[in-house]
């Protein structure tokens, strides 16, 4: 079993500090790869990585949920989203995407297909040579 960062993901970079076996990559380009990533075949599943996320984005697998209901503010974060976030992550550095759009209360996502973006990213997409590109945010 593995953890899965979901699209509610809006990279603050946390989850990256804590993780023991050093599997979390920030997606790059943040554009094409808008969340952290958590390598599937290298997690070992400890969990640290759930409390440091502010944005109560990382779930154990076989825990994504198919009706995520929105509480009313908080982001999703998807390439292809044209909206605009700006805040800073837990080192107060900027972060600024234009993959995101604000959630209105009540609102009902599905977080599962994060499953396959997830592992995609190790599989066909950048996977560990995105720290090599890695720009902060």
């Amino acid at each position: 079993m593995t953890h899965v960062i979901t699209s509610l993901c809006v990279r603050d970079r946390g989850c990256i500090e804590v993780c023991p076996v050093e599997c979390i990559v920030p997606g790059q380009p943040a554009e094409g790869w808008s969340m952290m990533y958590i390598d599937p075949d290298t997690c070992i599943d400890c969990g640290a990585c759930v409390p440091e996320c502010p944005f109560a984005a990382i779930f154990p697998e076989d825990e994504v949920p198919a009706v995520y209901t929105a509480k009313g503010g908080e982001y999703i974060n998807k390439a292809g989203l044209t909206g605009h976030y700006e805040g800073t992550n837990h080192h107060n550095k900027a972060v600024v995407l234009e993959t995101t759009r604000q959630l209105a209360a009540g609102e009902v996502v599905d977080l599962t297909p994060d499953i396959k973006v997830n592992n995609d990213f190790f599989k066909s997409g950048p996977g560990y040579a995105a720290k090599d590109n890695d720009q902060g945010t």
